[in-house]
């Protein structure tokens, strides 16, 4: 009995004894190797590990849903110090990461490193197979990344997070992932006044837009003029944020608020709302059209080449879209009180949307040093001129809201903010319902159960390396609905499509769908019951429609 509890006790003495050998040698002899690794990879998986916040869409019940999250993914990765055998382990481990053999064998050639990252991202599938394999110094962890599960949608409005030269933490590059990245940083999140099912379906619609007219691109804008809410904003081209780095630069920024153009005759109605709003104007004011008019040495002709004659209202003009007739009105009104105007409604100023570099157009005809008459002229129907889309979206918000510059926001938290009053309502209501003759004398926005506002520009290209014009144009239609108790804004934008000559035939039929579909969406009640059992609207007679 003695013999065996010595013997139990010699044996249980030494095993504790080795083990506290090891654990000595482990712990102060190789204490630092072993710490300087964990540390080593523990700093490398956290270089760019996420802790941000959550960007979530809406919908018409004011569901949060989310559209940026972290979400962890495998990763693989390497401790070259411990490998023995770089090229047998490049040879075994290359088929199943995707690497060339000897490019691995050099990456994993260096004793000194305790760190390197082969797989960001990894499937399941080979994270497995890695572990499968065994290999001395090849690892699998899992790690958070920036994920966006609807893929593209609202990709130029929801940017995407990655590293800059100057940073070696992860930080939000582009869109609200930059506008909020602090605000993200801290865990805190956002929640856009985006509704995922409207913005689907401007996508989708802009995208078969782009490709049935074989156009360069194009945005679409739905607002709630009464509030400066953006529901939609879609861009094509567009990306996947969630593989970024295989898009080009240039298509990360967003045309609706990073690039201007001249918006063409969808400008007449600004013109006309300062006119009416300063006095010198009412929608039945006539003037004679001979069909042209010479400025400093420039012809400005009717887009038809139509002399509409004596007798011609102001809203005569909206409805044939009378180049003519808005280089008159912009007469009356002169050339002070015209850019005062154009001022007034935002034009030449950023917005102040929550969204990074936005640009504020381009005005300078208006202000720089001898300005001449056909400067003012050609402005009025919107050539000379540049505007974001945002810019002339938020304007005719101004119209259909009653007067009043809205601040456009997507982050619902910020709320309605109103910058200012810049016409009367009686003047917005006025404009509104030139607009709506204007619209729905050519047939083709006609919608059921609805009185609709709207006005077309169909605008030439600049030439920035010649001078003048090129023979590409941008077609553009904005417009309200219900017009008589306005609730959405809509814009439709379409870059030089080679496949329709004008607006009305590209970019009106597909306002007009997505403001039907969103009228059905949002339960909106028609102003305009009547109607609701016409016949579908037609094309018509393209050649004397408005552009």
């Amino acid at each position: 009995m003695g013999f065996r509890f010595i013997f139990l006790t010699s044996v249980f003495g030494l095993i504790f004894g080795l083990l506290g050998f090891n654990l000595f040698r482990l712990q102060i002899e190789k204490g630092d190797y072993y710490f300087a690794r964990a540390e080593a990879r523990n700093q490398a998986l956290a270089q760019s590990d996420l802790a941000r916040g959550q960007i979530f869409f809406t919908d018409r019940n004011n569901n949060q849903i989310p559209a940026a999250m972290d979400q962890a993914y495998p990763v693989i990765y390497a401790v070259p110090q411990e490998i023995t055998d770089p090229t047998s382990t490049a040879a075994a481990l290359a088929p199943v990461i995707g690497w060339q053999p000897d490019a691995l064998a050099k990456a994993l050639n260096n004793p000194k490193s305790l760190f390197r990252m082969l797989v960001e991202k990894a499937s399941p599938d080979e994270a497995t197979a890695v572990d499968g394999l065994k290999l001395n110094g090849i690892y699998t962890d899992q790690k958070n990344y920036r994920y966006y599960p609807f893929g593209s949608l609202a990709a130029q409005i929801l940017g995407f997070v990655g590293f800059t030269s100057s940073a070696s933490q992860p930080a939000g590059l582009y869109g609200l992932e930059a506008e909020y990245n602090s605000e993200l940083a801290a865990g805190d999140n956002i929640q856009t006044t985006i509704d995922r099912t409207l913005q689907a379906q401007a996508e989708q619609l802009l995208q078969n837009l782009v490709t049935d007219h074989n156009a360069d691109g194009g945005t679409i804008l739905i607002e709630n003029p009464q509030t400066g809410a953006i529901l939609a904003f879609a861009n094509e081209p567009g990306f996947d944020p969630n593989n970024y780095a295989s898009s080009s630069v240039a298509s990360f920024m967003n045309p609706g608020t990073q690039y201007f153009y001249e918006p063409g005759s969808a400008f007449k109605p600004i013109t006309m709302a300062i006119g009416i709003n300063d006095g010198i104007l009412t929608s039945s004011t006539v003037y004679t059209d001979p069909g042209y008019i010479v400025l400093n040495g420039k012809k400005i002709l009717n887009y038809d080449h139509h002399a509409y004659g004596p007798g011609t209202s102001m809203t005569e003009v909206l409805m044939h879209s009378i180049n003519t007739g808005a280089v008159w009105a912009q007469q009356q009104i002169g050339d002070k009180l015209f850019t005062q105007g154009v001022f007034n409604f935002g034009f030449g100023a950023l917005t102040g949307v929550d969204l990074p570099s936005e640009v504020p157009g381009r005005t300078v005809n208006l202000t720089r040093p001898g300005a001449q008459d056909v400067d003012f002229a050609t402005a009025a129907f919107g050539q000379g001129i540049g505007v974001t889309p945002l810019q002339l979206t938020n304007a005719y918000s101004v119209l259909a809201n009653g007067g009043l510059l809205m601040r456009p926001y997507l982050n619902s938290a910020l709320g309605p903010k109103v910058v200012r009053r810049i016409i009367s309502s009686s003047t917005a209501s006025e404009v509104v319902t030139m607009m709506e003759a204007a619209a729905e004398g050519g047939g083709v926005a006609n919608i059921p159960s609805f009185h609709v506002a709207g006005k077309t520009g169909t605008a030439q290209i600049p030439d920035l390396v010649h001078g003048g014009y090129t023979a590409n144009y941008i077609h553009t239609f904005v417009g309200t609905v219900p017009a008589t108790d306005p609730k959405l804004v809509l814009l439709v934008k379409l870059d030089n499509p080679r496949i329709g000559d004008l607006a009305v035939l590209t970019v009106v039929p597909a306002w007009r769908q997505l403001a039907e579909f969103a009228l059905n969406y949002e339960n909106i009640t028609p102003d305009n019951p009547q109607n609701a059992i016409t016949s579908p609207p037609h094309v018509g007679n393209w050649k004397t429609t408005p552009p």
